[in-house]
Parts: C-alpha cells; sequence; structure tokens
C-alpha cells in the first residue's frame, strides 16, 4: 500500500504509542480520532507481541529502537537520532534488515485497515446527524433538487446512461492474495469491535484471539510471489474483487438510488441497470503474447462460474427466509404458477410457494 500509515507514532514493537499530530486540532477533533488511535495502538500491540514471539526478544527491541530513534528524529530533528539510526541501519545483518522492514511493512498494513474502518466510521456518524458528506449520494441528489432537476429526470438520464468501469491487468501487483485475505479479515475483526462496551469481556478477548492468529498468520506468510503473475492468476485475483464488493455492493448503490429519487412521479418506478462491470483481462489485446484465445474462454467460463455460484448461495439464503405460507397469506397467480413448475415435491413444503418456487430457481442455475 502507498498511503501513508495513520497519524499515530504507534510501531509494531510499541504497545503504549502516542498520539503525533501533524496539523493543529480541535478537540473535537481529537475526540473523533480517538477510535482510531485505539485500533491502531491494538494493533501495533498485537503485531508486536506476535514479533517477540515469532522473532525472539532482541528483534522485538532492535524494530522499537529503529522506532524510537526515526521519531526522535521526524519529530525533534534530532540529528543525534539521525546519526544513531544510520548507523543502526547500516550494521544490520541480512536477517535482521528483512525483519525489520517485514515488521514495519505489515504495520503499515495494518494502520492503513484501521483507517479504512476509522473513514466508514465517520461516516456513519455524519449520516445519523443527518450531515451529508461531500461527494456522498445523498449530498447529490439533494444538490440535483435544489438545482430543479426532477427524480424523474434523473432517472430518464440513468436509463440513457452506460457507465462501465473496466477492470485491467497489474502483472507488477506484488501483493499476494493470501496477504489481501488476511487483511480483509482482520478488517472485519475490527467492525465486529465497533460495538465497544456492549460486547462482553470474554467476546473482546475471543475477538482480539483471532486478531492475533490472523496477524501471525501475516508474518509467517511471504510478503511477496517468487514467480510473474500468469494470466490465470490475474483473472484469478480479478474475480475476487467481485466476490469481495461488486457482487453486494452494486445492488445497494441501485438500491439506495430508488430510494432517493422516489417521488410521487417515480413511486414504484425500477432504476434501469446504467452500471456494468467490465475487465479485460484474459482478453486484452495490447500486444500480450500469453493473452489468446484459451485465455479468453478461461476468462469467461471463470467469471459465469463465480457469478452462478453467488446466485446459487444468495437463492439458498432466499429461501430460509421465505418460509411463508400460503395457508396464512394471500399469493399472486404468477407465483402459484412458478411453485407449480418447481421439482419440489417435499410434502412439509406443500403451502410454501415461495420455498418451491426458489427450489426450481435454484435447480435451473445448477444445471446452467
Amino acid at each position: 500500500m502507498s498511503r501513508k500509515p495513520a497519524r499515530v507514532a504507534a510501531s509494531p514493537a510499541n504497545s503504549q504509542a502516542k498520539a503525533v499530530p501533524t496539523a493543529r486540532k480541535s478537540p473535537s477533533g481529537t475526540d473523533k480520532d480517538k477510535p482510531l488511535i485505539e485500533d491502531i495502538r491494538l494493533l501495533g500491540r498485537i503485531l508486536g507481541d506476535v514479533i517477540r514471539e515469532q522473532e525472539g526478544q532482541a528483534a522485538f527491541e532492535l524494530i522499537e529502537q529503529i522506532r524510537q530513534l526515526s521519531v526522535a528524529f521526524r519529530r525533534h530533528a534530532d540529528q543525534s537520532a539521525d546519526k544513531a539510526l544510520k548507523k543502526l541501519l547500516k550494521g544490520l545483518s541480512g536477517d535482521q534488515t528483512v525483519s525489520v522492514i517485514r515488521a514495519f511493512t505489515y504495520f503499515s498494513h495494518l494502520a492503513n485497515l484501521a483507517e479504512d474502518r476509522h473513514h466508514i466510521r465517520r461516516r456513519a456518524v455524519h449520516e445519523r446527524a443527518g450531515d451529508l458528506q461531500e461527494g456522498s449520494l445523498a449530498l447529490t441528489l439533494q444538490r440535483l433538487r435544489k438545482a430543479g432537476i426532477t427524480p424523474a429526470e434523473v432517472m430518464q438520464t440513468l436509463a440513457q446512461s452506460h457507465i462501465s468501469p473496466v477492470l485491467t491487468a497489474h502483472p507488477t501487483e506484488v501483493q499476494r492474495k493470501s496477504i489481501l485475505d488476511a487483511e480483509r479479515a482482520i478488517a472485519r475483526l475490527l467492525t465486529e469491535r465497533e460495538a465497544g462496551e456492549a460486547r462482553l469481556p470474554r467476546e473482546l478477548a475471543d475477538n482480539e484471539a483471532q486478531m492475533r492468529a490472523r496477524v501471525t498468520q501475516l508474518w509467517q506468510t511471504r510478503l511477496l510471489r517468487f514467480t510473474k503473475l500468469t494470466v490465470a492468476d490475474e483473472i484469478e485475483n480479478a474475480l475476487s474483487y467481485y466476490e469481495a464488493t461488486f457482487l453486494t455492493q452494486i445492488p445497494r448503490l441501485y438500491r439506495d438510488l430508488e430510494q432517493g429519487l422516489q417521488d410521487k412521479g417515480t413511486a414504484g418506478q425500477a432504476l434501469a441497470p446504467f452500471l456494468r462491470m467490465g475487465q479485460w483481462i484474459g482478453g486484452d489485446r495490447d500486444g500480450n503474447p500469453n493473452v489468446t484465445a484459451e485465455t479468453l474462454e478461461l476468462a469467461l467460463k471463470s467469471q459465469s462460474d463465480m457469478v452462478l455460484r453467488h446466485h446459487l448461495t444468495q437463492v439458498h439464503l432466499l429461501g430460509a427466509e421465505l418460509s411463508v405460507s400460503a395457508m396464512l397469506n394471500s399469493v399472486s397467480p404468477a407465483m402459484q404458477a412458478l411453485a407449480e413448475r418447481s421439482p419440489d415435491r417435499n410434502a412439509h413444503r406443500q403451502d410454501e410457494p415461495y420455498r418451491r418456487a426458489l427450489t426450481g430457481i435454484y435447480a435451473r442455475l445448477a444445471a446452467t
């Protein structure tokens, strides 16, 4: 990651980190960043513990010494600290250099995860207060209304639009999917802690234990690949973003837009699809000799398999929710006809048309 770590002088070896101001802040600014600082300290402490456990006390103390000298020079322009730091770094062995680089690289990654979580946290605070943030969908729709542009006009414009963000291949991408998956798991665990004092102490302890296991996994995993990415690797990496983001977030975008555009003139109208993801990985024709008809076929098959797998999962989950009984609720003739065409003949579900219909949909998807 190229982003700078969060504004805290924490480190992999420092469990008592203190906030380092990068600009003057009001007390309210300090208060709003307190959860971010706490998250970074937690992650820094866990990483420090993992380094001590995996590499030994000497490695831990070396990293802490480098951190202290770096902070002294950067914060106070301490020239003696700068001189001592350069001398210390010059005298490192190959193994020590690798440990130091890995420690501060992983700390930077973890700090970025905490920052990402804090951005989400701050957006939620603004939304609850009715304070629309710059760049938000709600503020954009509000400005359109103030400009005299009606929801019906917006929907008509979107219906005539085609927006297609395209994923491209990045053969120089150095981060491994194993690293990204572990970091996503840590991000989820940070989100789980958001309840704060509402969570039981044993739940927080279990959460931290899981986080420690993931950080240990990071430390024991190679940061870089031995070999260059193949086209098949690039295809697999790109599809992981669909599963982690696009397949869930694009429907939410449509939902939020439809809700934001509802008025008397658009009531009950569905938003026409205008956003379609694209990618050229596996099918680009920019001179890459490794891209062939076979890789294009692989890309298309991989995309189809991924989308079908996603929809099968969602249909299964929907079936668990829709236990609606026709004995207690009226069902439209179209739904009843769909249920009758289902291969589901289970006697326990004969009064549950939605589940029977979904069984038929699932069977058709599975046979595709």
